[in-house]
């Protein structure tokens, strides 16, 4: 079985939805399981619901229309006949949501986020497979809530791999296209969980893993992997194959073409990812496996934009030991700060941090009463995997180097504009 995801992008608009089939049509679809996420930005939208909701805001009912409008679209520019039992199926979904807003008594903000953020992809899986039956492909809609089973941690749901192998194992390797939603999964109890933001890869990586899958290829707006993201660098080229452990270590500085999570399942059993092109199928895109680190060998650029480099030094100018560290860290974390660099010396410490959650001054209040703060906001993080001198000067080019740390095969800098 290869497993196919296809994310957001590719399933924006009724355009979208004819390329999927277009797609499937020249790569073929035997023996083929769709893992497929919300359209477009509707995760975002639902987002909107899940706040009006909880502040009881009077725009909520225009927060769910603007969702049931976006879906009603794509619906009438799909199919000619508006009896067509789509219409009824995600009327019906709607209807599903409606009641939980309107019976909910959980005030758990994660669980409520969880129930109603999957109804994006219970919505667009609902609409493709109908749209494959409307051009005659025959397909096995599959809930996968009934298949990757977890824990009850809500957004950022644990994976219970005994069981979830065990369920999907069931799944019938026939000669018919399965559909199915990437990001979801549920509790012991029955109740949706999600994997965490981008989680449709690692779904795909999941179902993969416990089908002992040929491939899974993601497709893209994007020809493949590129060493560089082309929005910051010119001349950003196209790798053709990436190790697995090449391609974990860009995802942990920051890649953002492959989901960290993804990987792991897949290099466990070796099976090859392919990142490819919606828009060319036919090319061979960038496969992600067993071999050479990367073809062709050159300089790959990751930045992280609008971090916050923080200082921090004794007061006394003792040593900074590990017990300030292992402080520092515990504050880190309670804080949910995403530390991207550490640096010490005998009396100060800095790290590069993602403020994601607004809780830096917070922070820093508490650190003030031990330690010197120091810190630069809205700066950028370069890192450089087998950097040169070039690549080097390239990046630290007209702006102020702050930070700079070097190892084996990795450069990093933190600058400011």
């Amino acid at each position: 079985m290869r497993i196919f995801k296809f994310g957001g992008a590719s399933v924006k608009d009724a355009a979208g939805i004819k390329n999927v089939y277009n797609v499937l049509q020249q790569v073929g679809f035997d023996d083929v399981l769709l893992v497929v996420s919300a359209m477009g930005k509707t995760t975002n939208a639902l987002e909107v619901v899940v706040k009006d909701y909880f502040e009881k805001s009077a725009s909520l009912q225009s927060s769910i229309q603007d969702v049931k409008k976006y879906h009603n679209q794509i619906l009438l520019d799909l199919f000619e006949d508006d009896k067509n039992p789509v219409f009824k199926a995600v009327s019906d979904l709607f209807t599903e949501l409606d009641y939980f807003l309107n019976h909910n008594k959980s005030p758990n903000y994660n669980f409520v986020y969880d129930q109603i953020v999957s109804y994006g992809e219970l919505l667009s899986t609902t609409i493709l497979s109908h749209f494959m039956t409307f051009r005659d492909l025959k397909t096995t809609w599959i809930d996968v809530r009934n298949y990757i089973k977890t824990d009850a941690t809500y957004r950022d749901a644990e994976v219970d791999w005994e069981l979830t192998q065990k369920t999907i194992s069931k799944i019938a390797k026939k000669k018919v296209l399965h559909i199915t939603q990437g990001f979801l999964g549920s509790d012991a109890n029955g109740f949706t969980t999600t994997l965490g933001r981008e989680g449709s890869d690692y779904t795909a990586a999941i179902f993969a893993y416990c089908l002992n899958a040929a491939s899974v290829t993601i497709w893209k707006d994007v020809p493949g992997v590129m060493n560089a993201d082309p929005r910051y660098f010119e001349n950003a080229t196209l790798l053709n194959q990436i190790s697995y452990r090449e391609a974990i270590e860009l995802a942990f500085y920051g890649a953002s073409v492959i989901h960290p999570k993804t990987l792991q399942p897949l290099q466990k059993k070796e099976i090859p990812l392919y990142v490819k092109s919606f828009v060319e199928p036919l090319l061979p895109g960038t496969s992600v496996a067993k071999g050479a680190d990367l073809e062709p060998y050159l300089p790959c650029f990751i930045v992280k934009k609008n971090q916050l480099l923080m200082s921090l030094s004794s007061i006394d100018f003792s040593f900074i030991m590990e017990e300030n560290i292992s402080e520092i860290f515990a504050l880190l974390h309670e804080f949910k700060m995403k530390v991207s660099l550490i640096q010490n010396s005998a009396i100060s410490f800095s790290v590069c941090i993602d403020d994601k959650f607004g809780n830096f001054q917070e922070l820093k209040n508490i650190l003030s009463k031990k330690f010197k703060v120091a810190y630069n906001e809205n700066v950028s993080l370069y890192t450089i995997r087998h950097f040169d001198d070039k690549a080097a000067a390239m990046v630290a080019e007209n702006k102020v180097v702050l930070l700079k740390q070097i190892s084996r095969e990795t450069m990093q800098i933190v600058t400011k504009e």
